[in-house]
């Protein structure tokens, strides 16, 4: 006999011959059967899924951080430069300098983290600054200009936010087979132990 384990998860069959053409116990038993180990192989995904869905979201707050930190200092250049031009053609000759006279001299002071808890302090001059250094992983770090850093790290900032919705969609089809082949599984079940009861009735 041939058993049907194909499923319409928009609408399951509420009928168990759909799944079951027959009560022969062989046929039920390997029918169950079926829809466990279908069962077992979208947990098995539905673990990947996530184990790859949660990686995403660690990664993303940090590479959020990262581009901010480049446009800043993209930005930071940008005042640096306009303001010491301004200076210049006014004719400005530096005397009380204060809190914004650091901005003009594109002077920032800063702490960067050296390991988790340990962190260094800095004093970064953006009219100098033309680079950045990123690590690529695999204890592999590489100059990008700031231009270059921007762009590369906007590139894969959306690429992870295009494969966290797709890893965050995947979930939601696995869930909704997963729950489709619970209910045919019950489905079956309760038919089986409806007609062994019939059968067994009519002697």
């Amino acid at each position: 006999m041939t058993t049907t384990t194909s499923i319409s998860t928009s609408n399951p069959p509420s009928n168990p011959r759909d799944y079951v053409k027959s009560p022969d116990p062989a046929e039920v038993e390997s029918t169950l059967t079926r829809f466990q180990e279908m069962i077992s192989k979208y947990q098995f995904m539905s673990q990947n899924v996530e184990r790859r869905a949660a990686g995403l979201r660690e990664k993303l707050p940090e590479m959020r951080k990262s581009l901010d930190t480049v446009r800043f200092l993209r930005m930071r250049k940008g005042k640096a430069s306009r303001d010491s031009g301004a200076e210049q053609d006014e004719g400005g000759d530096g005397d009380g300098l204060e809190e914004g006279s650091a901005d003009a001299n594109g002077m920032i002071e800063t702490t960067y983290a050296l390991q988790d808890t340990l962190y260094a302090h800095a004093t970064v001059n953006t009219q100098e600054l033309d680079s950045v250094y990123l690590w690529l992983g695999a204890n592999v770090m590489v100059a990008y200009p700031l231009d270059e850093a921007e762009s590369m790290l906007k590139e894969k900032l959306d690429k992870a936010k295009e494969s966290l919705k797709a890893a965050e969609e995947d979930l939601e089809f696995i869930r909704v087979q997963t729950t489709t082949l619970e209910v045919a599984t019950a489905r079956v079940h309760n038919w089986d132990v409806g007609e062994k009861r019939k059968k067994k009735e009519s002697g």
